[in-house]
């Protein structure tokens, strides 16, 4: 049976009026309500199941100075003003969990002693499981201003000592204010970038 597809609304919502936010209102995000971003954005495929994305979230005074130091100066104001910072980060021993999350084969042999084949496959679905992230904020009526302007082997070692995990980006989350929004860049047109072959 066919899917029903968004409307207009719900597409403007994700995707046509959602714009990368640098400042922001002073609504805290509640935990309850990052509890519901991730009960969503888990539910979005990566392959094996795998589920590697591992997330700190920031909300407190203390929790911003600690983060503070890593910051870009570029980024600091909208940073530290932010009501949320989501951590975005990778599990490097994912594998470990698979007998679980993929119980019907021994898909941990495929990666145990295989660095590579490890690096990649978390990078990659740890990078997808954070865009599943922004959509889910964006749908649950958030914005966000995901940036890699920080310092990561300082986020690393402040928040991940045991180097298990690996930060991938930062996510500020909140009610954005509109007013210091930039424009909106150009994007490419569809014959630009693609081919149907």
């Amino acid at each position: 049976m066919p899917r029903t597809a968004l409307d207009d609304s719900g597409l403007n919502l994700l995707f046509r009026d959602a714009r990368t936010q640098n400042s922001w209102h002073s609504e805290p995000v509640s935990e309850d309500t990052l509890h519901k971003i991730f009960d969503l954005m888990k539910m979005a495929p990566t392959s094996a199941n795998c589920s590697p994305a591992r997330f700190v979230f920031v909300t407190t005074a203390e929790g911003k100075a600690k983060l503070k130091p890593a910051i870009a100066e570029g980024n600091m104001e909208q940073t530290m003003t932010a009501p949320a910072i989501a951590i975005i980060a990778h599990d490097m021993k994912f594998y470990e969990h698979l007998q679980d999350l993929f119980p019907h084969t021994d898909a941990k042999s495929w990666f145990t002693g295989n660095d590579d084949l490890i690096t990649e496959t978390a990078f990659r679905n740890g990078s997808l499981q954070g865009a599943y992230f922004m959509m889910a904020a964006r749908a649950l009526g958030l914005d966000c201003g995901p940036m890699s302007g920080f310092d990561v082997d300082m986020v690393n070692e402040t928040f991940f000592p045991d180097g298990r995990f690996k930060v991938n980006f930062l996510c500020n989350i909140g009610q954005g204010d509109d007013k210091n929004v930039n424009p909106r860049a150009p994007r490419f047109n569809f014959d630009q970038v693609c081919e149907v072959i």
